[in-house]
């Protein structure tokens, strides 16, 4: 592949990467956005509140709270790499309590993504590396959201 169809993407404006991975990757016209949570900028504050304390004591959370922020901090990494959350064509989520959380997830989740409707697998996993409910990781295709053909050359 020619070094001009690969591209990092990397911006101060969303959370660092927890390991040693860029937000997002542009290979040809597609947008990789690696697992993205609901921590801050800067902060690593979670909104809606860890889902433990330091010792690993369960605490109360806004599940809610965390997937707009998640998503929020997609579209920040989508804009980066020149493209909107409207061209996400597919989407992977992945929740530490899915009996708990997922119908305020799936509510939340279809308040920002119900009009651009990208395929979607749903996921429960025992932990993430931060402690948070809830990760995505998405596809993008810029154009798919214009209804405009996606040119691939």
């Amino acid at each position: 592949m020619p070094d001009g169809d690969l591209t990092t993407i990397h911006t101060d404006q969303a959370p660092a990467p927890v390991g040693p991975y860029p937000h997002a990757r542009r290979v040809g016209p597609l947008i990789f956005v690696s697992g993205m949570g609901p921590r801050q900028p800067g902060t690593d504050t979670i909104p809606g509140g860890p889902i433990r304390d330091r010792a690993g004591q369960p605490l109360d959370y806004d599940v809610c709270a965390q997937t707009r922020a998640t998503i929020e901090n997609i579209r920040t990494v989508l804009v980066a790499a020149g493209s909107c959350l409207e061209d996400v064509v597919d989407v992977t989520a992945f929740l530490v309590d899915m009996d708990r959380d997922f119908d305020r997830f799936n509510r939340t989740y279809s308040e920002l993504f119900g009009e651009i409707r990208p395929t979607r697998t749903t996921v429960a996993v025992r932990a993430l590396p931060t402690p948070i409910a809830v990760e995505l990781k998405v596809i993008a295709c810029p154009g798919a959201g214009s209804g405009e053909p996606v040119r691939w050359s």
